[in-house]
């Protein structure tokens, strides 16, 4: 007797199964041909004699691509095949990163040169067909004064008289002539974000010479420069209101607050963006929120008079924020993304624009957003009951109490103009977009300049490594977070046209006309709320 091996005779049962269903096939295709044959022979007409020919031939084709499928299925199950072409796998090319060159020991820190001078594009087709955002827009406005004159150096040499530095680029190289010492690290910041932008898009900003002041309020009045040859200085800082000509431009923050622990924008916003998550709008705290330093402006002094009291409830919850005492226990308290837990967020200015706007505007709360002065780049591209609510500067505690009942009675609508802002921060004002901002505004200036720019003798070439080699701490930390480690795959957005004076008058007026009917519903409010029977 033979002995099987385990398995073995499981086997022998499948072969036989397999044998036994081969010879039906085969006996099928025989009986079933001798039977088409008879058919073909019987005394039939001819078009039935091919129709049955045809269908014949079909039924045998169908049952063979079935008896091929079975045999490959049958004989090769579990075989690999040798024959077997391999996939062609698609490898993305690695971009090539360029980190800090930061020399070591007591050596003097210089520029590398191993950066490329040009933005090659990696892809032929990678020219920008995306529309920069509607804010964009109001780089032709702020330019306006210029735009029949052109840029002398005369004017630019009458805004040295506040800036703190200026700023040269010649062939896709960055020069300062520094002229006094700005807060804090305003002018680092703003000089290290200049740099990025040329790692981003290298080679593509034109020679261009310009004035910086990064004090907050604006100091071009423009009703000492009317006239077609009146001149104004051409003056770059972070705010600007509708009585001054000053240039605005992103403020130092977007590559972090090093004073306050405030990250770069880029981390900031996925911070926020998280903190969104924790708490649904519907079971977040049904009260206006603010905290910030309200001693440095009388406007902020006046919005603590509408804080909860044993007297009245504004619906309001504000606090204080003292920087000393928390940089002693590590800003712990103050992490932006834990204070998305309200329904409605108040903006107010300070002693001037705030850079707590952004971060504000980002929190998914309806922001309930103090009648400003002052205005930065990107505000004129959102609108009164799209992105916030608009609070009377004059009444804050009696708006802001109406601000939030209506909330409370909408929360529909209300959710929907907290989520506008927040997705108009998240998308329009990603990082991208600010250097896309600043790269149209540096072009447009430098094609109004009537003089060719040189590189003042006291002024010193910056580069990433110069900047940020010799420091340390929590301001080299920042840098390196916010560093551009290779030149952009894309070309910049596309450069919105100016407004038409009609399109430009019919906006503002829509913007005031949703202004007024806010201060409608209140008065309304308040009116019936308090009229006697």
């Amino acid at each position: 007797m033979i002995k099987t091996r385990p398995g073995m005779k499981l086997a022998c049962l499948e072969a036989m199964k397999r044998n036994n269903q081969q010879r039906s096939v085969l006996g099928f295709w025989r009986s079933s041909a001798g039977h088409y044959r008879n058919l073909l022979r019987s005394p039939v007409n001819k078009r039935q004699a091919t129709t049955l020919l045809v269908s014949f031939l079909l039924f045998a084709f169908l049952g063979a691509v079935v008896f091929v499928g079975w045999f490959d299925t049958a004989v090769f199950r579990g075989v690999k095949k040798q024959n077997s072409v391999p996939r062609m796998s698609i490898e993305v090319p690695k971009r090539e990163e360029f980190p800090l060159q930061c020399f070591t020991g007591n050596v003097t820190q210089t520029c590398p040169t191993n950066y490329p001078r040009r933005h090659n594009l990696q892809k032929p087709d990678s020219i920008s067909n995306v529309t920069c955002p509607s804010y964009f827009r109001w780089i032709h406005e702020d330019l306006r004064p210029w735009k029949e004159t052109g840029i002398t150096r005369d004017m630019v040499e009458k805004a040295r008289r506040t800036a703190h530095f200026r700023l040269v680029i010649v062939d896709g190289k960055v020069y300062m002539e520094k002229y006094r010492q700005s807060i804090q690290t305003r002018d680092v910041f703003s000089l290290w974000g200049i740099l990025q932008l040329l790692r981003l898009y290298p080679g593509r900003l034109p020679d261009l010479e310009l004035m910086f002041d990064c004090n907050d309020r604006p100091v071009v009045p423009s009703k000492n420069f009317r006239g077609p040859n009146a001149g104004p200085p051409p003056l770059f800082r972070y705010c600007s209101d509708h009585w001054s000509l000053d240039i605005v431009f992103p403020d130092w923050s977007f590559w972090g607050w090093a004073e306050i622990n405030i990250k770069p924008w880029k981390d900031v916003l996925n911070d926020i963006k998280e903190g969104n998550k924790r708490t649904k709008w519907k079971d977040r705290v049904p009260y206006a929120y603010w905290k910030g330093n309200p001693h440095v402006a009388p406007t902020r002094k006046d919005l603590l008079k509408c804080n909860i009291s044993e007297k009245h409830d504004w619906n309001t919850r504000l606090y204080i924020q003292d920087w000393e005492e928390e940089s002693k226990k590590g800003y712990k308290q103050s992490n932006l993304e834990d204070q998305c837990t309200h329904r409605y967020k108040i903006y107010i200015e300070g002693w001037a624009w705030s850079v707590s706007e952004k971060y504000i505007l980002a929190c998914d709360a309806m922001t309930l957003y103090v009648s400003p002065r002052y205005y930065d780049f990107y505000i004129r591209g959102m609108a009164p009951l799209q992105h916030y609510w608009p609070i009377r500067d004059n009444s804050k505690c009696t708006s802001l109490q109406f601000a939030v009942e209506w909330g409370n009675n909408h929360t529909k609508e209300a959710q929907a103009i907290g989520e506008a802002a927040s997705n108009f921060i998240q998308e329009d004002m990603k990082m991208e977009y600010i250097y896309d901002y600043m790269f149209h505004l540096l072009n447009e200036y430098a094609k109004l300049l009537k003089f060719k720019p040189t590189i003042p003798p006291g002024a010193v070439e910056l580069c990433s490594e110069t900047m940020a080699c010799p420091r340390d701490g929590i301001h080299k930390k920042f840098m390196v977070e916010s560093l551009v480690m290779s030149p952009g795959d894309t070309a910049p957005c596309i450069l919105p046209p100016p407004y038409d004076p009609t399109s430009l008058r019919d906006l503002l007026d829509k913007r005031s006309k949703s202004t007024r009917q806010v201060e409608m519903w209140e008065d309304e409010y308040w009116n019936t709320k308090y009229k006697k029977p």
